[in-house]
């Protein structure tokens, strides 16, 4: 299939990319680069040896957009541009909104006028806000604490009511839960601009002497060990579900909601002593208040995935830790 990748120099939609090429997808990567940079697309080279078509297009520029489908022909789209952390988009909502249900809005339209009926949806664990009980499954009841996660919901619910209207869309929507790792080579991983917003990259950081220390939000939460509880996924088992869903949507008639996790609970104190056993750095933390919004543990319900795509993780928390350190080191050397 002839497969647009928005996001696709972006962390998630880089591994994803790789994944689509060794299955023998014809790409077109677009990206704004306003996560990522042109240094992505010569590691891809090194990897799989391909040069990947690249464009570099907002996809808030509604005129550019509408053109590349004038210019280009898909039979899929995968979408994961979009602005990601949470506490930014407390402090900028109008650009989160703008960014991510603007620009979806866009690539959307431009979808329908080029009748492309495929779309695999990047979503998030977000949409749950704050769950009733875990494991979680799809039919939990959707609620979000943040802008980011309401721009999620707001594309979710979207999708929903433009399948329904007779378009012919066929979205698959995919809630992630916490990807970490990065590609077995080294090559390729998050590569977060400024203070990292997430665990992993901030434990590398630590243990490679970037920063002093982790601060551990929450010290009393009801878990094994006080520190919250979160369902961790290595990207590379990601990368593999967007393929599985791109080849789902082409034997059904419909789209589809799934989770993609574990579907097992690692504290965040587990994961900082996994990560010691197993790269030999240690990592200075130190307990510190809860932050508002945030629960004691959040993991995935993941059967339906195993159900609809034949998709189930491979990599255990051993190889997410082992494969972060290795892309940190790269970044450091």
């Amino acid at each position: 299939m002839r497969v647009l990748v928005c996001g696709g120099t972006g962390y998630i939609g880089s591994h994803t990319a790789l994944v689509l090429a060794e299955r023998g997808h014809d790409l077109v990567l677009l990206d704004n680069y306003s996560n990522s940079s042109p240094a992505v697309l010569e590691r891809l080279y090194q990897i799989s040896g391909q040069h990947f078509d690249f464009c570099q297009v907002d996809l808030r520029e509604r005129e550019a957009v509408f053109a590349l489908f004038k210019t280009k022909t898909f039979d899929a789209v995968i979408h994961f541009a979009g602005l990601k952390a949470v506490g930014e988009s407390c402090e900028q909502p109008l650009d989160y909104f703008d960014n991510n249900i603007g620009g979806s809005l866009n690539l959307l339209q431009a979808m329908q006028k080029a009748a492309v009926k495929h779309l695999v949806f990047s979503s998030s664990a977000t949409v749950y806000g704050h769950p009733e009980k875990v494991p979680v499954k799809e039919d939990a009841p959707l609620s979000v604490s943040n802008p980011y996660g309401r721009s999620k919901l707001v594309i979710e619910q979207m999708l929903g009511d433009i399948a329904v209207s007779g378009s012919g869309l066929k979205p698959a929507i995919l809630r992630y839960f916490n990807p970490v790792g990065a590609h077995p080579s080294g090559l390729l991983g998050e590569a977060p601009s400024g203070i990292p917003n997430n665990l992993m990259p901030y434990i590398c950081q630590v243990a490679a002497g970037v920063r002093e220390k982790l601060s551990v939000f929450g010290g009393d939460w009801p878990t094994v060990d006080g520190s919250g509880v979160r369902d961790f996924i290595h990207v590379m088992d990601l990368a593999r579900a967007h393929a599985d869903a791109l080849d789902a949507l082409t034997r059904n008639k419909t789209g589809f909601t799934v989770n993609l996790g574990t579907g097992t609970g690692i504290s965040v104190l587990q994961l900082v002593q996994t990560f010691e056993r197993v790269t030999g750095r240690p990592v200075p933390y130190q307990i510190t208040a809860r932050r508002a919004g945030d629960v004691a543990e959040v993991y995935a319900d993941s059967r339906l995935a195993k159900q609809r795509l034949g998709w189930q993780t491979e990599l255990d928390i051993e190889a997410m830790c082992r494969d972060a350190w290795r892309w940190q080191q790269n970044q450091t050397a």
